[in-house]
C-alpha cells in the first residue's frame, strides 16, 4: 500500500491562501491606504489596534496563509522550469512558509501579551 501523500493538505492551504490573498489583501490596502484624519495612523493608535487578539490573531493566520500560498506557487513555478523533482524541495518551501507562520503568530502573540 502506497503511503498517503500531504499534496491535499499544501492545496487546501494554497486555496485558502490565494483566497485571502484576493480578498483580505485589497481591502487591507484599501483601509490602510485612504486619506486618515491626522493622528489616525500613528503607532499608539496602531498598536492599540493590535493588541487586540482577534485583529492580532487574524493578522497572523492571513499572512500565514499568504506564506504557503506563495510556497505552494514556487514549488509547482520550480518544477515548470524544470527543476528535478528532489525531495528536498518541498521540505524547503512548505518549511519556510511554516516557520514564516509560527514567526508571525509569534509576533502576534508579542503585540498581545505586551
Amino acid at each position: 500500500m502506497r503511503p498517503r501523500s500531504p499534496e491535499p493538505l499544501f492545496w487546501t492551504l494554497f486555496g485558502a491562501g490565494g483566497m485571502l490573498a484576493a480578498l483580505v489583501g485589497p481591502a487591507l490596502v484599501l483601509i490602510l491606504g485612504l486619506p486618515f484624519p491626522p493622528g489616525a495612523l500613528e503607532y499608539a493608535t496602531l498598536r492599540g489596534a493590535m493588541g487586540h487578539p482577534l485583529v492580532a490573531l487574524g493578522l497572523g493566520v492571513n499572512v500565514g496563509l499568504w506564506l504557503f500560498h506563495a510556497a505552494h506557487r514556487i514549488l509547482h513555478t520550480l518544477y515548470d522550469l524544470g527543476v528535478p523533482h528532489a525531495p528536498w524541495l518541498p521540505r524547503v518551501c512548505y518549511g519556510g512558509a511554516t516557520a514564516g507562520t509560527l514567526a508571525a503568530l509569534g509576533v502576534a502573540l508579542a503585540w498581545v501579551l505586551q
